[in-house]
């Protein structure tokens, strides 16, 4: 009886997947063909930019680098970007993109404020060192031009306030033991950010940073007899 009841749990899971993998074919089928593949082309294109921008910095970087780690011309990458102040902008954006995606996954997954702070750091960094990343590290905003300058700092002032509201809230349900949310926030965000500086794409760093980070920046978030008891 009991065999008989796990494969029938099995069929249902499949037939979940199989549900899910066609409604995804059907939606990229429904789309422009076109538009999807450069789509594909201009994530590899940041993603490229990201590690350059992040191993040799803005004015180290030519397009001629992100170019020949793609395999394209330079022709070709102007196709996606006109230059690399545009290119570092888009970079800056998406990086803004995963980190917002993995605050929302973490508000929607959990219920205490230190719950969501931990699923936070968790997804973020899965992000940093999975498939979507490299991400870029925001460290030469300077050298935007003023209007893309002013909306990469909006999005990272949004950010930084959202996170604190986490803060908050977990002190305010009694998950997070008072603090100065805004001095904390930064020691938090700041050890997450600079992962890309120093994370090369190393298989066994990447499952202990997703094993070890979380634990060790919301350890010192716990009540002092949470804490005590742990």
């Amino acid at each position: 009886m009991r065999f008989a009841i796990e494969k029938i749990l099995i069929w249902i899971k499949i037939i979940q997947i199989r549900a899910n993998l066609k409604c995804t074919v059907d939606y990229l089928m429904s789309r422009n063909p076109d538009e999807t593949r450069f789509q594909l082309q201009r994530d590899r294109v940041l993603k490229a930019a990201a590690y350059c921008f992040n191993q040799k910095g803005y004015s180290g970087t030519s397009l001629k680098d992100v170019a020949n780690i793609l395999g394209l011309t330079d022709a070709a990458l102007y196709y996606y970007v006109r230059n690399k102040e545009e290119l570092v902008y888009q970079c800056y954006v998406r990086a803004a993109d995963v980190g917002c995606d993995a605050m929302n996954r973490a508000i929607k997954d959990a219920q205490s404020g230190h719950e969501q702070v931990r699923l936070y750091i968790r997804y973020h960094i899965e992000s940093m060192v999975g498939d979507p990343g490299p991400v870029a590290i925001m460290s030469e905003i300077p050298s935007l031009k003023p209007e893309h300058r002013d909306e990469v700092l909006e999005l990272s002032r949004s950010h930084s306030s959202r996170f604190e509201a986490l803060l908050e809230a977990g002190i305010e349900d009694g998950s997070i033991a008072p603090c100065d949310v805004r001095m904390t926030g930064n020691s938090i965000m700041g050890s997450i950010n600079w992962i890309p500086k120093w994370f090369h794409g190393d298989e066994d760093v990447a499952a202990r940073l997703l094993k070890n980070f979380p634990e060790i920046l919301c350890r010192g978030l716990q009540p002092v007899d949470q804490f005590s008891s742990s």
